[in-house]
């Protein structure tokens, strides 16, 4: 299942991409007197997410065929972040070795670095990134993103994906310049408004066989900057979830951002 927040008739609501399709959730619960939650929020504290992909795989030929007429096309579509409450964004740093050379840093070997992210640095799909005025480099990065769908501690390398809501795409910003100042400036040059791109679409465990054969690829006005596959990771999914859940306990709606190829330089006008 293929999960978004869009702009439905003036609030927001999750709805389900198919092909180049959104069926708002607010339609279908009419549709099949059904009353799942119509936010990604409200659908991660309540841990319904399971229950809405098995009723969503059940149900799809009759959905595609009853509830096209109010389908949205995906070009028409306005994007919300994929959701607003996170508990914790967790980053992680320099997890590609082509990213560590960039800043002239080694990559991790025995503990993946890390920081924290706050609530107010996240933006929508579509959404202008704001380059800050204490900075004059600041650098964009895609990276895979990783929902976590219940309360969960210690979790096992073999057991992660059991945790997992979905996998998403995320644009991370940095004010370069000032990080290089002080690598304890990590937190400041990190968190500036607008600066984790989140989203647009959630894609559940159960659509994607093997997470190690993604690419990740920054891309700027359109064309590749770096791009690598998960497999090439210092610290993959697996070890990231239970490095992260025996250090502090995970919650629903928690993110980790699992790092990024390379990072390019913003200017005004770009398209990251």
């Amino acid at each position: 299942m293929r999960l978004a927040s869009i702009q439905y008739f003036g609030i927001e609501c999750l709805a389900i991409l198919i092909v180049e399709n959104f069926y708002p959730l607010p339609v279908l619960n009419a549709y099949f007197s059904v009353s799942w939650p119509i936010t990604m929020d409200d659908l991660l504290k309540t841990e319904q997410i399971d229950n809405l992909t098995t009723w969503y795989n059940s149900q799809k030929p009759i959905l595609i065929q009853e509830c096209l007429q109010n389908a949205i096309p995906f070009s028409s579509v306005k994007f919300f972040p994929l959701y607003h409450f996170t508990p914790k964004i967790w980053g992680i740093g320099l997890n590609y070795k082509d990213h560590a050379t960039d800043l002239n840093e080694q990559a991790p070997q025995s503990i993946p670095a890390s920081f924290m992210k706050a609530q107010t640095t996240i933006i929508g799909h579509g959404d202008p990134i704001h380059i800050p005025l204490l900075s004059e480099r600041t650098t964009g990065e895609a990276e895979l993103g990783i929902v976590i769908k219940k309360s969960c501690r210690n979790v096992s390398s073999e057991n992660w994906r059991s945790v997992v809501a979905g996998f998403t795409c995320i644009l991370d910003m940095t004010a370069e310049d000032i990080l290089r100042k002080n690598p304890r400036y990590l937190t400041v040059c990190k968190n500036f408004d607008s600066f984790f791109s989140f989203g647009p679409v959630l894609i559940t465990p159960d659509e994607i066989s093997s997470v190690e054969d993604l690419n990740v690829a920054t891309v700027i006005n359109g064309k590749i900057h770096a791009q690598n596959s998960v497999k090439n990771m210092t610290f993959p999914p697996d070890f990231l979830i239970s490095f992260r859940s025996q250090v502090m306990t995970l919650l629903p709606g928690d993110v980790i951002s699992t790092g990024t190829p390379r990072a390019v330089l913003l200017h005004h006008g770009d398209m990251l």
